[in-house]
């Protein structure tokens, strides 16, 4: 407003005349210590020009800004989760703006999470993220877990579903089974996407911040499954391997609990997690061929066996590996994984076998 009073050359003497009121309110009102008033909204708009609403919504802003401005400086003192939550990677990913007022940064990463509130935080995202710690060998912080398993959320939320059929869900399993020896992402992921969202099941692929050693991830919104998957290790055998394994906690264990799973912990549930183990790997290659799984020598021989069966020769690599018959070490085994990682947009891309 001052800067009209001198656009028009008066002063603050000449401009309370006109509005036919005193200096000292004049003075107030330009500082912001006196609200406007629909009076005033009128007087200034015969005044200085502009509507009625004009003034009145510069008003309502002005004050908007001030109460954020105060939220702003009481969060200050709560700032030191920004240090705990992956602050920066979020911004780098582009999921909050940064801000240099640390009250206003927490404001932000407050709306991320979807909490008015930090104790509304520790209560919907800390204190789990923290007993999943607690729970495993791996160097993470709650925080971490807690950013990704917000992230899995809001891209589940993008993912349109039917509602949770169970039986539906059984079913698709065999075929998401054989879609094992698809490699290429642009194939399978979207086949993958669509074949579970059709029986309620949102599977969505999310990259995870640093301490975040995540494979996979279950959660429940209503009648809505969410199956995160974190492309932990790179490789098609782990990657199915979760999938299957996830598949096996939305199956076994109900709509209550969240399941996060790290290579090598046992979980906040040693049992239920040994269960949705006992579950993909019986799903991918059922127990009648254990045998002969066991029998396996050769390069050749795995692709056959994969190609009778009707999996990539990379997932019976990874059994093989897992259970000792071969080393993670022999590397003419090993080329038969097909090998992912993450480009620039966040989506999936397949690495060519000569960069292992």
């Amino acid at each position: 407003m001052e800067d009209l009073l001198e656009e028009k050359g008066w002063s603050k003497v000449e401009f309370a005349r006109r509005l036919g009121c005193s200096q000292k309110h004049v003075s107030q009102l330009l500082s912001g210590k006196v609200p406007l008033t629909d009076d005033m909204a009128v007087a200034l708009s015969s005044v200085l020009g502009g509507s009625v609403s004009f003034w009145l919504e510069r008003e309502a802003r002005y004050r908007e800004a001030l109460k954020l401005q105060e939220y702003y400086d009481r969060l200050e003192s709560e700032a030191d989760l920004l240090d705990e939550v992956p602050t920066k990677w979020l911004v780098q990913e582009g999921c909050i703006k940064s801000y240099r007022h640390r009250g206003q940064q927490l404001a932000e990463l407050l709306r991320y999470f979807g909490v008015a509130r930090v104790d509304a935080y520790q209560e919907c995202y800390g204190k789990p993220a923290a007993a999943f710690r607690a729970s495993s060998k791996f160097e993470m912080r709650a925080g971490s877990i807690a950013a990704w398993q917000r992230r899995a959320e809001l891209a589940a939320e993008q993912v349109r579903t039917s509602p949770w059929d169970e039986k539906g869900f059984r079913r698709r399993l065999e075929d998401l089974r054989a879609l094992t020896q698809e490699t290429d992402p642009e194939v399978f992921v979207p086949r993958l996407v669509e074949t579970c969202a059709d029986v309620g099941v949102a599977v969505v692929f999310v990259r995870t911040p640093p301490k975040c050693p995540a494979s996979g991830m279950t959660m429940w919104r209503k009648e809505k499954a969410i199956l995160a998957l974190s492309l932990r290790y790179k490789s098609n055998d782990q990657l199915w391997f979760t999938f299957f394994h996830e598949a096996g906690h939305l199956l076994l264990h109900g709509k209550k609990l969240l399941f996060i799973d790290f290579e090598g912990s046992g979980g906040l549930d040693p049992e239920k997690e040994r269960e949705a183990d006992d579950f993909a790997r019986k799903l991918l290659i059922p127990p009648e061929h254990d045998r002969e799984l066991r029998q396996l020598r050769t390069v050749d021989e795995v692709r056959a066996f994969a190609a009778r069966i009707g999996i990539h020769p990379g997932i019976v690599v990874g059994r093989l590996q897992k259970e000792g018959i071969i080393g993670w070490s022999w590397k003419e085994f090993d080329r038969l994984k097909q090998r992912y990682d993450w480009d620039a947009s966040g989506s999936i891309v397949a690495r060519p076998c000569s960069e292992d």
